[in-house]
């Protein structure tokens, strides 16, 4: 089977975003809050619209797929999840982007050094 020409494939963002919580959240863990959330929040056919999928998550940082026009559902479920295995979290969304590259160039990488202060 061939795969789609990039024309007629479904368009993306991601989501960068930050776990401020007091212990370290487990993968698996957001990804059950976050379906959780969502099918709450959008039901079953709103939350697969969105089209979610988690690309990375360190513990702290994570990078969400969505659909490109649903953006602003997935912050607003982000913004519902208060509380993963019992945890008291809270998720702040650092940025939106096109790309995957430039999501981790601009977003993952705050606090560390400056890339035109490197020689």
């Amino acid at each position: 089977m061939k795969p789609l020409p990039s024309s007629m494939r479904e368009r993306k963002r991601y989501i960068v975003f930050e776990v401020l919580s007091t212990e370290k959240i487990d993968r698996s863990e957001l990804i059950d809050e976050l379906w959780s959330s969502a099918s709450s929040l959008l039901g079953d056919v709103g939350a697969a619209s969105c089209n979610l999928w988690m690309l990375d998550f360190d513990g702290r940082r994570g990078i969400l797929r969505c659909a490109h026009d649903k953006t602003a559902m997935v912050r607003a479920v982000l913004a519902t999840i208060n509380r993963v295995h019992g945890i008291r979290v809270g998720i702040h969304v650092l940025g939106i982007s096109g790309t995957v590259k430039s999501a981790t160039e601009k977003f993952m990488r705050q606090g560390d050094i400056p890339r035109d202060t490197i020689d």
